[in-house]
């Protein structure tokens, strides 16, 4: 049927001629293309100038490759970039994998910017310094490391003790263990049966070691704003005295185990050879030059040692248990200062009962609140030195907690010896955990640490906004790293049980 004859109406005028309206269909608008990202190109290029055509086709070729080697060529994801050795701590936030801490396999592994064991880890309070560190040390003990925490001053390992069977050595006024700082320790057995060379070998080792804790010990003290000095005539009457007090200037058999308050006993009513040994002309003339030297360490025999570390030792310490604890907590009403002394004391006898250990004896030795041990002066800060640089020979992980960088600066005045040294420590801990800081720590970071604005953003921001966020530092490298804790840990590493108990 034809709706519209030649030169005629069509349907729609003759109806509407009638009244009637046809309704009309609505035009559809086509929605605007978005503009093309990516142009088909045939396999040889595009057939214009300067656009990369070839007269052959390229070949295909086909890849197969694991997730490590894969950021070689798709740069969008990041390589984990240690290897799944060690204790399995958490996620790395850059890779998406996991991240793993084996210190003695980075040190052993070239391929790997560390060279030494020893870990610093500095945070905020409550970002998860104490849950990482126990986390790691109960990690470690499937491969055969046995923890020992040398100092706790808020028992914050007893929990963690008790799990293993341990129980905690406490030591504070009115308890029964002591510890003796100058105890002669494993290089003692034997002596006898030792020739003259390995007999003065072992004497120079004993000797060194007690040299730098009565060194330290008498730094402590203050005549006012300075520290008591000790220098090498103090050296060597203390050297006389404790060669004398042990049987060695007899030329014993065997190494007598002597305490602090029998050398200050002797600095204070010396014998007629400890004058002459040490070139003063009467007792006299002794008494009045070693004044500052007897006086402070009869400070500290009379006072803050008093009753904690000037006896023999009456601890037997299982040297084989998973853990062991040493808990100052009862000290903590004495003040920093007298918790830092024990620091120092227990810091001697540990490397004491450590100078033989056997090969394969891997352990990991926390130094909690080090900050406070370092505050008693350049010494002090020595003696804590001298154990980080023996990490290596001992096959000892020394793990320094603190809470932040310019902890270091508190051991003396802007521009001092300590400070150059606490400094100086720094460098001798490859691995360095950094928790949750505020925002005001930022230029310490940059300047002790050498972070970038980028890595401090890290600590200051993206660490601040969950407890176990921390920026690691593994040599020159750098991983955001969340501690992942299984349940059954989140019950050992808890430290807030007096807050809650309060609350």
């Amino acid at each position: 049927m034809r709706t519209k004859a030649a030169g005629g109406r069509d349907v729609n005028r003759l109806l509407r001629d009638f009244g009637h309206e046809l309704p009309s269909v609505p035009k559809l608008q086509t929605p605007a293309k978005d503009p093309r990202l990516f142009r088909h190109a045939s396999m040889r290029g595009e057939f214009k100038p300067d656009r990369g055509w070839s007269p052959a086709k390229a070949p295909v070729s086909a890849w197969r490759m694991t997730s490590d080697q894969a950021p070689a060529l798709w740069p969008f994801i990041s390589t984990p970039g240690l290897p799944p050795t060690g204790a399995q701590m958490g996620v790395d936030h850059l890779s998406g994998g996991a991240f793993y801490l084996d210190p003695m396999g980075w040190v052993l592994d070239d391929k790997i910017p560390v060279t030494n064991p020893n870990i610093f880890s500095f945070g905020k309070p409550g970002r998860g310094k104490s849950a990482t560190t126990k986390a790691f040390c109960l990690r470690m003990m499937d491969f055969g490391y046995r923890t020992l925490i040398l100092g706790d001053p808020k028992d914050e390992y007893e929990a963690l003790c008790r799990a293993f069977g341990v129980e905690p050595f406490v030591i504070g006024h009115g308890m029964g263990a002591r510890i003796n700082p100058l105890a002669i320790g494993p290089l003692g057995q034997g002596w006898a049966q030792l020739s003259a060379e390995d007999a003065r070998g072992r004497a120079a080792i004993v000797f060194a070691r007690w040299l730098t804790l009565v060194r330290g010990l008498v730094g402590s003290q203050r005549i006012g704003e300075r520290r008591v000095p000790f220098g090498p005539t103090e050296e060597a009457v203390v050297m006389q005295a404790l060669k004398m007090l042990t049987g060695y200037a007899a030329g014993g058999s065997h190494l007598q185990e002597t305490t602090i308050p029998k050398l200050w006993h002797l600095l204070d009513e010396p014998t007629t050879e400890l004058v002459a040994e040490t070139r003063y002309a009467t007792a006299r003339h002794f008494l009045d030059e070693t004044r500052l030297l007897r006086d402070a360490l009869g400070q500290l025999v009379n006072g803050a040692l008093a009753g904690l570390f000037d006896d023999h030792t009456t601890i037997d310490v299982d040297w084989a248990a998973s853990i062991q604890s040493l808990s100052l907590s009862r000290l903590e009403p004495l003040g920093d200062e007298a918790v830092g002394i024990a620091l120092l004391c227990l810091n001697s006898w540990g490397r004491g009962m450590r100078e033989m250990a056997p090969a394969g004896d891997l352990r990991i030795v926390v130094r909690d609140e080090s900050w406070k041990q370092l505050r008693l002066g350049p010494e002090a800060v020595k003696s804590f030195d001298a154990d980080l640089r023996l990490s290596r020979r001992d096959g000892d992980i020394q793990f320094g907690v603190l809470h932040k960088p310019s902890d270091m600066l508190s051991a003396g005045d802007t521009g001092s010896q300590a400070v150059s040294i606490a400094k100086d420590l720094l460098h001798l801990a490859d691995i360095k955990i950094l928790h949750g800081q505020d925002v005001g720590v930022t230029n310490q970071l940059e300047q002790m640490l050498g972070l970038t604005p980028i890595a401090c953003d890290v600590v200051t921001n993206w660490a601040m906004q969950g407890k176990g966020r921390a920026l690691w530092c593994v040599g020159d490298q750098q991983y955001k790293v969340q501690t992942i804790l299984h349940p059954a840990e989140q019950q050992l590493t808890y430290t807030n049980e007096a807050i809650a108990g309060g609350a």
